[in-house]
């Protein structure tokens, strides 16, 4: 069996990775010629709206996902004519705008902080003046690891805070005040079997993850299940996804969804009796989805812009390390590691020396 991807860099790596050892090949669609999964499974190299390329990718494969949420939705359909693609064009439709996201959310009694459309500047000072400070200007498509977002502040000028947004149609989002930011994975099967795994607790720097945690137990986790549980039925979801929360009190607002394997759940690899890119392949071949339970204590810390020394890193106990074969570049997700332990001090000591080391190498 065949897999087809669209987008060759470390997801799809992850990926291949998990499916090689599954029996599966893999073909990839990516318009950059050194994309990191290229060394991994035979490239197409060209734009993703090449119809040509597209054609072949969907004769080729026996069923096409991909690694990232911004794949025009008309793509998907296109392939989706041909072949299966999982996860279904529905859910790029809605997990691309963030307006139209956060309405999903709203419409399935899954909480969210506040919100208002912005089309002008008019309509940003309004908002402001309704949802008071901080606030955060994003655009309602194309942005991730913080890009397209603008935090609005009392003393900002937001003449110059439209300015750099203009252009884009964007929305206003209220600073939620919250005690921590998680995320729940979820996997579910074509006969619609589903998967749950413990919830990450996440930590940002710039915008960009930074440790993502698993907490396995955590009191939040029924209420996690219950919101994503709501997004795969009525996407009719197929594979991997990630909903990301704010905790609040106790309370989970949900900030967005990224209809793919998640840089939250990189932990699995090492960390749960299943990986998520493993489970993700197992949803879209639909075969029955494996255990999701964590196995010890674990954690994921990302290096981003630059490299460790491989035997600096190893020589932390409890530590796995994944390069991604990519070129080191400022602000750049260039590798992570994982650390792994049933001794909760091991496992304590182990994590802060590495994201002291990951801290070292920060180039973003």
């Amino acid at each position: 069996m065949k897999i087809g991807i669209l987008g060759a860099g470390q997801l799809a790596r992850m990926i291949a990775l998990a499916g090689y050892p599954l029996g599966l090949d893999f073909i990839v669609l990516d318009p950059s010629p050194d994309a990191c999964a290229g060394k991994l499974a035979e490239q197409l190299i060209g734009e993703y709206d090449d119809e040509t390329l597209l054609a072949q990718l969907a004769e080729i494969s026996d069923v096409v996902t991909y690694e990232f949420e911004n794949v025009p939705a008309q793509v998907a359909k296109f392939l989706n004519d041909r072949t299966h693609v999982y996860p279904p064009p529905k859910a790029l439709q809605v997990g691309q705008d963030r307006l139209v996201e956060k309405s999903f959310f709203r419409d399935l009694g899954i909480p969210t902080p506040e919100f208002s459309v912005i089309n002008s500047l008019e309509d940003l000072q309004s908002a402001v003046a309704g949802l008071g400070f901080p606030a955060i200007l994003k655009t309602r498509r194309m942005g991730y690891d913080g890009k397209g977002q603008v935090l609005i502040k009392p003393e900002t000028d937001l003449a110059e805070a439209w300015e750099s947004v203009r252009g884009y149609d964007c929305i206003l989002e209220a600073f939620v005040p919250f005690q921590r930011e998680v995320s729940i994975i979820a996997a579910r099967s074509v006969s619609g079997e589903v998967k749950f795994y413990p919830l990450s607790e996440n930590r940002h720097k710039g915008g960009i993850l930074r440790v993502a945690e698993c907490k396995a137990g955590d009191p939040l986790q029924a209420q996690a299940e219950v919101y994503v549980s709501k997004l795969l039925i009525a996407l009719d979801y197929v594979g991997v996804i990630a909903l990301e929360l704010f905790d609040v009190n106790g309370k989970l607002l949900a900030n967005e969804f990224a209809p793919r394997v998640h840089n939250s759940g990189h932990w699995t690899i090492e960390g749960a009796e299943t990986s998520q890119f493993e489970n993700h392949l197992r949803a879209i071949m639909d075969w029955s989805l494996g255990s999701t339970a964590a196995v010890g204590k674990a954690a994921m810390v990302n290096f981003i812009g630059g490299l460790p020394k491989a035997e600096d890193a190893l020589a932390i106990p409890d530590i796995h390390v994944h390069w991604y074969g990519k070129d080191p570049r400022k602000g750049r997700k260039v590798a992570h590691a994982t650390v792994r332990s049933i001794n909760d001090n091991r496992y304590r000591n182990a994590l802060v020396e590495l994201e002291r080391l990951a801290q070292q190498t920060d180039d973003s």
